[in-house]
């Protein structure tokens, strides 16, 4: 699921809090937005593998 919120990507120098935008700009100061969601898995999970066989398992 893709997140249109998105945050100020330099808001820990130029702001006193986080600034959110639905746009591509920060409203307040001009500077580039970034995706405030953080990514819902890692692709280099260690132990994807392992979790996913005990899910298969426990739905069985």
């Amino acid at each position: 699921m893709k997140s249109d919120i998105r945050v100020c990507g330099s808001w820990e120098t130029e702001h006193d809090r986080p600034v959110y935008s639905l746009g591509d700009t920060c409203p307040e100061c001009g500077n580039p937005t970034a995706n405030s969601a953080p990514a819902p898995f890692s692709p280099e999970d260690p132990y994807g593998e392992y979790r996913r066989a005990l899910k298969r398992r426990d739905h069985s």
